[in-house]
């Protein structure tokens, strides 16, 4: 049988507030276990929440980028449960009238297919403290400096069906969000983490199948391997006329698995109601406006910019506009070296740069290069002192020793043969090293050319302008 996979997400996006999203105490990551949890946030007798305005100004630009509906009015809820890291024994939270409903987000695929996914709501809620299993001999210590963290609950549409789709979705959802500097977006501090709804269904068929929810994924590698064995284990169960059971469960990295967290069957009634300590959130359509118009320019325009710009290649610039950083960065560079080099400034920082970034697990922000520096070594290609092969030579110098381009061309001497009596000197020699070739050239077996040119560029260290090597070169054969 063919089976169809089925996935919404649920991401919960840390805010970047400096306070919390209803007392003054701190949001800082890091600091000392509990040292940053105020009364409010303990939930001690007689505090009263207060809601901080910097988290709605967020929640709303956010509503806004994604077309979304603002709710000129929406409702704190408290949601009831009780775990160690909830002090106060509920969530505030939003249930029936979320601040944003709605919005789009349009992905795109490695393969350049560009899909739009619809999202259900966003609503702004309390972070819960943390569970510390380490280092406590069968015990568990709580760390209540994330309680009261201001939090944007992001919740799609059922509308991906591959762990491909749902990566996708999370790149560009983690790439809005560090645009609209709402939220740093550091998955390894948790403030970016996903939760995956994944069934499966017979191809065709319209009801969802039964569904199983892998809670706080906080990689884009793990989400998607997550997510695949998810689906192949329901798939397994499936086929094997076994039932699929509706459960939370947790996906262990270390064993590339996902196991039983609890059943939904079981889970508690949350028991809603509003919090009567907390008005209706009333926005104006004013103020949505004054958000409206602090919009910074977004993922999807910049990549239109830098395609009629630059004259980029849409690949290209889906790349570059991937993370803010990056696109900063390619700007920099261009501004310092001219729009004439934008391609070559492309070439890379998409090729040589994100291959040092990858191989070392760095962001462009922690490069040892900076974008000064990679604006010089393309100003040494474009007035030919350095060929392009020579730079990928100067540029892993440069990552090496953090050494400026000019004094790597220097000290190895690596400047670019660009006199022609002496590149005409070199390729007589390659020719009559190579008789048998040379003749069967003449001959007529010209794919034979491309093995002088290497010839050519081997004999002069890589130094020659390979201009003037093919130039010069087609000149000499037909004699």
């Amino acid at each position: 049988m063919n089976w169809e996979t089925v996935i919404g997400l649920e991401v919960h996006v840390q805010l970047n507030t400096k306070s919390k999203i209803f007392s003054g105490a701190a949001t800082a990551y890091g600091a000392e276990p509990n040292t940053q949890a105020c009364a409010i946030d303990l939930g001690l007798p007689g505090v009263l929440p207060v809601l901080n305005s910097e988290a709605v100004r967020q929640a709303v630009k956010f509503g806004l980028a994604i077309n979304a509906k603002v709710a000129n009015k929406s409702v704190f809820d408290r949601k009831n449960y009780f775990y160690p890291d909830l002090p106060k024994g509920y969530q505030i939270s939003q249930f029936g009238h979320p601040i944003v409903l709605g919005g789009q987000l349009q992905i795109t695929l490695e393969d350049g297919t560009r899909k739009t996914i619809n999202l259900t709501r966003v609503h702004l809620e309390e972070d819960a403290g943390k569970s510390l299993h380490e280092d406590f001999k069968g015990k568990s210590g709580i760390d209540l400096n994330r309680a009261g963290t201001p939090l944007l609950e992001i919740v799609s549409e059922p509308e991906m069906h591959s762990a491909a789709e749902a990566v996708a979705y999370l790149k560009t959802l983690h790439a809005l969000v560090t645009y609209l500097d709402i939220c740093d977006g550091n998955m390894q501090e948790g403030s970016f983490r996903c939760d995956a709804n994944v069934s499966v269904r017979p191809v065709g068929q319209k009801e969802f199948g039964t569904r199983a929810e892998i809670k706080n994924v906080n990689s884009f590698k793990f989400v998607e391997k997550a997510i695949n064995y998810e689906v192949a284990r329901q798939i397994a169960l499936l086929e094997d006329k076994q039932a699929v059971i509706q459960e939370t469960r947790l996906y262990d990295s270390q064993k590339n698995e996902t196991r039983p967290m609890r059943s939904k069957e079981e889970a508690m009634d949350y028991r809603y109601f509003p919090d009567p300590d907390l008005l209706p959130l009333e926005i104006n359509d004013e103020y949505i406006q004054q958000v409206r118009d602090t919009l910074p320019e977004l993922p999807n325009a910049k990549r239109e910019r830098f395609c009629k710009e630059y004259g980029l290649s849409e690949y290209d610039a889906t790349i570059l506009i991937s993370s803010k950083a990056m696109a900063d960065f390619y700007e920099t560079v261009v501004k310092n070296c001219g729009t004439a080099n934008a391609k070559t400034a492309a070439n890379i920082i998409i090729g040589d740069m994100n291959a040092a970034l990858n191989k070392h697990n760095l962001e462009i922000q922690q490069a040892p290069i900076s974008a000064a520096q990679i604006s010089k070594l393309i100003l040494r290609i474009a007035d030919n002192t350095i060929s392009g092969k020579i730079a990928k030579t100067v540029f892993e110098t440069m990552w090496e020793n953090q050494e400026d381009p000019d004094t790597i061309i220097e000290k190895q001497g690596l400047k670019q043969v660009t006199d022609s009596s002496a590149i005409e000197q070199v390729i007589k020699q390659v020719l009559e090293a190579n008789p048998k070739q040379l003749a069967e050239y003449r001959a007529g077996k010209e794919q034979l050319y491309g093995y002088f040119v290497g010839q050519v560029m081997k004999a002069s260290q890589g130094k020659a302008n390979p201009d003037q090597v093919n130039k010069l070169l087609k000149d000499l054969l037909q004699q």
